[in-house]
């Protein structure tokens, strides 16, 4: 068994070698595929305590989807550079922490599939039922030969374990957390999803996710993304994120705390319609083949990992609501998306 690299990889550990002692890093999980062993990294940043807010990003939980890691990837980069003069970071990172977890599924990433190397797809993987999911595409046990297969119904595979001990130990520790998983491949928008993907009904935050979603849209008046439920576009089996999040509900609910599980899905069908070349790709669906492309990919999300960020640091606008705002922010919620 020998340890094995591949460019997204390579330059992960290339990052966490240049943070040195400014973050740490740990191997969270090793995934044997065949002769080969990848590990799972997990770098954080920022202060230690549990009463700082956390902004957690997750990336390749679907190898093909691979954009994700790149970006994360991408946002490293520029946090290096900014950590040798940034004073005004430097001093959020005093408040804050930030944790990344930018290969989920190295043995996807290094394939090229959305799989892992069991064939499992790692999203659809909890021991959560969707309410009226329909089709292959929502999450089966037929066959790891088919796409969308949901692995043992009692034992998670070991990259989504990795990621939920991550959020346990790193995220959950917080009052007030927010976690962005990146993802591509859907639709011609980018969207920004909320739970519940399992089922068509407002999640315990709601009230929050909309006041966040006002000051997003009032702060950026023409930004790009559509922010809606996963259940509007459709419904799945096994989603990690509503595992997570009924876990937190169930053990923090009394305590005050809050957590806003939210994805990024790149909507890829743009590239595709761009350039129909990408039909005959393996990874054309879901990745922007041309360098132009890629690079505007990098460059477009940044101001929404900035938001997320400063809106952690500073609550008041949306996180702590009192119960007259928060009834309006649920009557409103549930009028914008659920009616």
């Amino acid at each position: 068994m020998h340890h094995y690299t591949f460019p997204e990889l390579q330059l992960l550990e290339q990052l966490a070698e240049r943070l040195g002692e400014r973050a740490k890093t740990e191997v969270v999980e090793r995934i044997q595929f065949r002769d080969l062993e990848f590990p799972i990294h997990c770098i954080t940043l920022g202060a230690a305590g549990p009463d700082v807010p956390v902004l957690a990003f997750f990336g390749g939980v679907h190898g093909l989807e691979k954009i994700g890691s790149e970006v994360i990837l991408s946002f490293l980069q520029t946090i290096c550079q900014l950590l040798d003069w940034d004073g005004e970071f430097l001093a959020r990172l005093e408040k804050s922490r930030l944790v990344f977890m930018p290969i989920v599924n190295p043995v996807g990433v290094y394939l090229g599939t959305r799989a892992n190397g069991n064939g499992v797809d790692l999203m659809r993987n909890a021991p959560v039922e969707g309410f009226g999911a329909k089709g292959l595409h929502s999450g089966h046990r037929i066959s790891s030969l088919l796409p969308w297969y949901r692995g043992d119904e009692y034992n998670m595979e070991k990259e989504a374990q990795a990621l939920c001990r991550v959020v346990n130990e790193q995220v959950f520790n917080s009052q007030l957390s927010i976690a962005l998983d990146l993802h591509s491949g859907f639709g011609l928008k980018d969207r920004l999803w909320f739970p519940y993907a399992s089922k068509r009904t407002p999640y315990p935050f709601i009230a929050q996710t909309l006041a966040l979603k006002e000051l997003f849209d009032r702060c950026y008046r023409h930004h790009i993304y559509k922010i809606e439920p996963m259940s509007q576009e459709y419904i799945i089996n096994g989603d990690l994120w509503d595992y997570l999040l009924d876990g937190f509900v169930q053990r923090f609910d009394e305590a005050g705390r809050l957590f806003l599980p939210v994805t990024l899905e790149m909507g890829s069908w743009l590239w595709l319609r761009k350039n129909p070349r990408h039909l005959f790709t393996r990874h054309g669906l879901f990745h922007p083949l041309l360098p132009h492309r890629l690079q505007r990919v990098f460059r477009r999300h940044f101001m929404l990992f900035d938001f997320l960020h400063r809106s952690l640091l500073y609550p008041g606008q949306w996180a702590t609501l009192d119960m007259a705002q928060k009834r309006y922010y649920e009557k409103k919620a549930i009028g914008l998306w659920y009616e």
